[in-house]
């Protein structure tokens, strides 16, 4: 892509109804992650993995960049930081490829699917830290895990990745408790692990899950993927609703239950919300009809802010 080109150019590109007619799903993370990389000055995820263990004294030959300064001022000596490993960050995307992710193109012009935008969410954050050298695996499940790849730094691991995604054909309920604790046994080192679902499942079920992640000291981030219909509700006159994953079928008029509907889902979006906090996991709520360079380029902003904070206080 040429570098001439603006950012409200590649945002235009980034419209979920252009990013709809591209059916190349690397080619959707490399225009997203052109379009939000050059506002960022470092990304947020790089070196996680880094973790400090200990110091030891300073001798002939260290690199001085490892001197701790300010224990080098309380003694007068010059110590090095020792770290535990000094390998890039391991990511891995867990997938949610159930039937309630099939949600958004039907009947509409131009739209994705909560899965196809999933999908794209996480080969952009894929493609971004291949960029970086850090390794990304991915799971992609239903109510069974239904494809597994381990992290990998190879750049061309995207393609095994995207390739993966485009197979998957949502069409089962999920079970999204078990697999998290599966998947926490699966991923040996600690790292990154993204879940990028709408959640529809027993949230309590789901934090047990994530929690189990964190018990391995595992960063763990959720995106939560909705589609603007179930965050707003349009719809007029007496509807049918085909509910998904075995939940049958209901003609109501929508009008007298909009009310009490969205009262539910920002509860429980809320509730979500709380709970991910209240377990050091990071949440950010993202609709289908966001742009996607927008929508990621803020989380990832505010992962920085939270780094660089988390930092300061140390």
């Amino acid at each position: 892509m040429a570098q001439t080109q603006t950012k409200e150019e590649l945002t235009k590109y980034l419209d979920p109804k252009v990013l709809s007619k591209i059916t190349r799903l690397d080619l959707q993370a490399r225009l997203v992650v052109e379009g939000f990389i050059s506002g960022l000055h470092r990304s947020p995820f790089h070196g996680f993995s880094v973790e400090f263990a200990s110091h030891r004294e300073y001798v002939w030959g260290d690199d001085i960049k490892h001197i701790d300064w300010k224990v080098q001022a309380r003694t007068d000596r010059f110590y090095i930081k020792q770290y535990e490993e000094e390998t890039n960050l391991k990511a891995t995307f867990l997938l949610d490829a159930s039937e309630s992710m099939l949600y958004g193109a039907a009947g509409k012009k131009d739209g994705l699917t909560k899965y196809q935008y999933a999908a794209a969410v996480a080969a952009s954050l894929g493609f971004l830290l291949l960029q970086q050298q850090d390794a990304v695996g991915l799971a992609v499940f239903d109510e069974d895990l239904r494809t597994y790849l381990p992290a990998s730094a190879n750049p061309n691991h995207i393609k095994s990745l995207v390739h993966a995604m485009a197979i998957n054909n949502p069409k089962l309920k999920t079970s999204m408790e078990g697999i998290c604790h599966s998947m926490a046994e699966k991923i040996a080192r600690r790292g990154l692990v993204c879940l990028v679902s709408d959640l529809f499942c027993d949230v309590d079920g789901l934090l047990r899950g994530l929690q189990h992640f964190r018990h391995y000291d595992h960063e763990v981030v959720v995106l939560h993927v909705m589609d603007a219909d179930e965050l707003t509700f349009p719809f007029q006159g007496n509807t049918m609703f085909r509910g998904m994953e075995e939940t049958g079928r209901l003609t109501v008029e929508p009008r007298a239950l909009r009310q009490g509907y969205l009262e539910s889902v920002e509860a429980f979006c809320k509730e979500v919300k709380r709970k991910c906090v209240a377990n050091r996991i990071d949440y950010k709520l993202i609709s289908t009809t966001d742009h996607l360079d927008a929508a990621l380029l803020e989380f990832l902003a505010a992962r920085a802010a939270a780094t660089k904070k988390s930092g300061a206080k140390r």
